[in-house]
């Protein structure tokens, strides 16, 4: 009989949120089967029915504590559908700067905190210096404080637009609560240029540490991070990357066009199943079908991250932004790129996108007028909300009574859209490196890097409930000695 030599990467770092990984290796010392299992239990869509639907956009921002903003723009444009209003042109342009603003913030914190470390500082480095501390040691104060400087200012900035620099409570059914005036506009735009020569700089820090060095291209192009699925992302009338309103569009490995639709009509592309061993649902597409966790076109699988969205995109609404987009495109052999690492670099791509939106948005004329709500009228039924957050596609889905209480609550968050993919990410990486029980702790944190490039949010993420909660009780004494053990659904 097979034994089996279990390995785990309990707990996993440099996430929002909670998870490990399991590893089983077969006699051999090769990988079995992986699995990346998230312990923790959020249920959002279920506390929050029976509750008012006006409550959303901020009971919803405390999902996350790094990305608020984005369930806060999430629900606030559910409400806009579900009471039927649609929002004048300069609620609409205040509400897109000051989500650029937040797109900036926090593809910063990620590049720098919590991915950029595996490349700065290198995938071999001890644990205790693959971190901010280390990044800051090895470019230098300088660069540090070019990065803190980007997020005191966008967090600044969210404050003075959103009310609060981490849970906003300014979007209203309609539009926004207050507007800005001329003198914080001014500000605005004078840190939305700072923040371009801050994305610029950002990216000259990846040409020069990771573009540079073989080893790293090696690694970013080689097979080990490498996936043939669909990539979902928001566009604009011309097939270009938007944020914050546009149509969901969905192109093959092939990197042609499948689907592109309405988000009000996300029910009619995706399906959303769940499996045992995981809290996180796993969508897919329905014109597909669930294959499971496997490549290519015939598999229902999908991507919605940064690099998706390039791929889905026929390129950028901002000029800089566009230059970037080519060149990494060109760089990598063409669209479409699979390249799970590429992640990052896309990402900083989408920083200058946003920093140049951000500077467009704030020298908008119409940025200031004072016509920023429209009341609603109607009777509240059912709205749907959509927004590219810096992980993936998110989806707000709100039914009501007609006195506007919650009946039926559906949150598809980037991380849960990215689910599939990035446990398959995982078990490849699993698989290539691990070879005849051969494990190294520079290993183990390259297994790491699969989903790292994910920019997970599990918090966000963990909606389902599949039936059996783990619950282990420890009963002690006065001394701390376990007099009784109490469990349910541990193994």
């Amino acid at each position: 009989m097979m034994t089996m030599k279990r390995i785990s990467i309990d707990p996993i770092t440099r996430l929002e949120g909670h998870g490990k990984i399991d590893i089983f290796l077969n006699e051999e010392g090769d990988v079995a089967n992986c699995y990346l299992q998230i312990p923790e239990l959020r249920g959002f869509e279920q506390f929050c029915v029976g509750r008012p639907a006006e409550d959303m956009p901020n009971l919803t921002n405390r999902i996350c504590g790094v990305c608020p903003e984005a369930h806060h723009m999430a629900a606030t444009k559910a409400l806009d559908a579900l009471w039927k209003v649609d929002p004048p042109p300069a609620a609409k342009k205040l509400r897109e700067m000051f989500y650029s603003i937040f797109f900036a913030t926090d593809h910063t914190t990620h590049f720098y905190a919590l991915g950029g470390p595996d490349f700065v500082v290198g995938p071999d480095a001890p644990p205790a210096e693959r971190n901010i501390l280390g990044v800051i040691k090895k470019v230098g104060m300088d660069i540090a404080g070019k990065v803190l400087k980007m997020r005191r200012d966008g967090h600044h900035l969210i404050k003075l637009i959103g009310g609060r620099p981490i849970h906003p409570n300014w979007g209203l059914p309609g539009g926004v609560s207050r507007g800005i005036n001329e003198e914080q506009r001014k500000e605005i735009e004078a840190l939305g240029r700072d923040a371009i020569e801050f994305a610029k700089f950002s990216l000259k820090v990846f040409e020069d540490i990771v573009l540079k060095n073989t080893d790293y291209v090696s690694l970013i192009t080689g097979g080990v991070y490498t996936h043939q699925t669909y990539n979902m992302g928001t566009v604009d009338a011309n097939n270009r990357l938007n944020f914050y309103a546009g149509k969901t569009r969905i192109v093959g490995p092939d990197g042609k066009e499948f689907a592109k639709y309405d988000p009000k009509d996300y029910c009619k592309h995706i399906a959303e199943r769940v499996e045992p061993w995981s809290y996180l649902k796993f969508p897919y597409l329905k014109g597909i079908g669930w294959k499971g966790l496997v490549d290519g076109k015939d598999s229902g699988v999908y991507k919605s991250t940064p690099l998706s969205r390039l791929n889905a995109a026929d390129g950028m609404a901002t000029p800089l932004a566009q230059k970037e987009y080519e060149r990494l495109y060109e760089t990598l052999g063409g669209k479409p790129v699979h390249h799970t690492l590429a992640t990052h670099w896309a990402r900083l791509v989408e920083v200058l996108f946003a920093t140049e939106r951000w500077v467009e948005l704030a020298t908008d004329p119409e940025i200031t007028s004072s016509e920023y709500r429209t009341i609603p009228t109607e009777t509240p039924e059912e709205g749907i909300g959509c927004v590219e957050a810096p992980r993936g596609n998110l989806t707000h889905h709100f039914v009501t009574d007609e006195r506007g209480i919650l009946t039926k609550v559906n949150l598809i968050v980037g991380t849960t859209n990215n689910n599939a993919p990035i446990c398959m990410s995982v078990k490849k990486a699993a698989s290539g490196l691990i070879k005849k029980g051969n494990v190294s702790q520079g290993l183990l944190n390259m297994v790491e890097m699969a989903f790292r490039a994910y920019d997970p949010c599990f918090g966000c993420a963990a909606h389902s409930l599949p039936g059996q909660m783990p619950l282990e009780l420890n009963l002690r004494n006065p001394q701390g000695e376990i007099i009784q053990t109490l469990s349910q659904f541990v193994d």
